[in-house]
């Protein structure tokens, strides 16, 4: 398993924008085959930062959903609402720490 973080600040002004583009793509995103996880983070602080978490089975399946129309027409939006570049980052899980 892929987990995929994707840290975004958006400007102030086109957070709403951001918001309405996400709850009508969530569905897609997280039917895309290979995604096994999907949620949307706001910072407690910051309200116009926000992050993507997502699972996904490997690195071919999310490079796939990057290769997609989905994908391309998402993140052309998304990424016209920026106020700095996105931070995103590959990593798998070495350990779980159980109680």
């Amino acid at each position: 398993m892929l987990i995929r973080i994707v840290r975004m600040t958006f400007r102030e002004e086109k957070v709403a924008a951001f918001l309405a583009n996400f709850e009508n793509h969530k569905k897609s995103i997280r039917n895309f085959p290979g995604c096994e996880h999907l949620e949307l983070w706001q910072d407690e602080n910051q309200k116009n930062i926000f992050t993507t978490y997502s699972h996904w089975k490997s690195e071919t399946a999310l490079n796939q959903y990057r290769d997609s129309e989905l994908f391309k027409s998402v993140w052309a939006f998304t990424k016209a609402l920026f106020e700095e570049k996105p931070i995103a980052f590959s990593s798998k899980i070495l350990e779980e720490v159980q109680k």
